[in-house]
């Protein structure tokens, strides 16, 4: 949640959180966020990973940084997805689990 408001106070867009545990063999929550820009989605990439670092989790993988047009952190239990909106539109993620429960950060 704290990296969901993370995302949130930077400008992200339609920020959601969805909650997976029991439907996700892999992960237990995804965090989705659309950015306004290459830098500002790099920047709260950055900005959660010092957040996960603060209380004690450790990313399991990054992928898409230096593109920056879907960038994914993986912390195991958590999954984070920040797209920019071309991306989010086209693979609808959010559709793809949409039986979980979804908190949306306004």
């Amino acid at each position: 949640m704290e990296a969901a408001g993370l995302a949130r106070d930077r400008h992200c867009s339609d920020v959601v959180v969805l909650d997976l545990r029991g439907k996700s063999p892999a992960t237990d929550y995804f965090v989705v966020a659309t950015g306004t820009s290459s830098r500002q989605m790099r920047t709260v990439t950055d900005q959660i990973k010092k957040i996960a670092d603060k209380h004690g989790m450790h990313i399991f993988g990054r992928a898409g940084y230096h593109q920056a047009r879907w960038i994914l952190l993986d912390f195991v239990d958590v999954v984070i997805h920040i797209f920019d909106s071309d991306y989010r539109d086209y693979y609808g993620l959010d559709m793809l689990w949409g039986d979980a429960e979804t908190i949306r950060i306004e």
